[in-house]
């Protein structure tokens, strides 16, 4: 075998000839001119467009706070409890009536649903107007 007769072992690639029309495009690999190329250009950041499509509340920072304020009927105050006994939030979850919100005690708020005969005494709870007047008419006592 002489020199004149070694073959490459992989055929070698032709050079692509750009910038003559078909397939390759508008500049053909060679980069764009316009907008870019001109002084003073100013191009939006793509994050800008990202930050722009999110949903925005009113106010500077503005959240909403969850409501965890559970609501107790006095009928399930009537079934539950004795008479002068003293209704707080712990005395209701030990009586398993509510339970506790991730761990913390929850508000309570006793609406007037229903009736009551027995004197009971509501102490830090926030109460509806009708709830207050049955359980005064019952003879309890309503502690703010």
């Amino acid at each position: 075998m002489q020199i004149h007769q070694l073959q490459p072992k992989h055929k070698s690639k032709d050079r692509m000839i750009v910038g003559r029309g078909g397939k390759k495009g508008t500049y053909s690999g060679r980069g764009g001119k316009g907008q870019t190329a001109r002084s003073g250009r100013k191009m939006t950041p793509i994050i800008r467009e990202l930050i722009k499509r999110y949903p925005k509340l009113k106010g500077y920072r503005s959240f909403v706070l969850e409501d965890n304020t559970v609501v107790v009927n006095i009928s399930a105050l009537e079934k539950h409890c004795s008479d002068g006994e003293l209704v707080n939030p712990l005395f209701l979850v030990k009586k398993k009536i509510i339970r506790e919100v991730s761990g913390k005690m929850p508000a309570v708020k006793i609406l007037g649903d229903g009736t009551i005969t027995k004197k009971i005494i509501v102490e830090h709870c926030k109460i509806s107007k009708s709830a207050k007047e049955a359980i005064e008419k019952a003879g309890g006592n309503v502690k703010p």
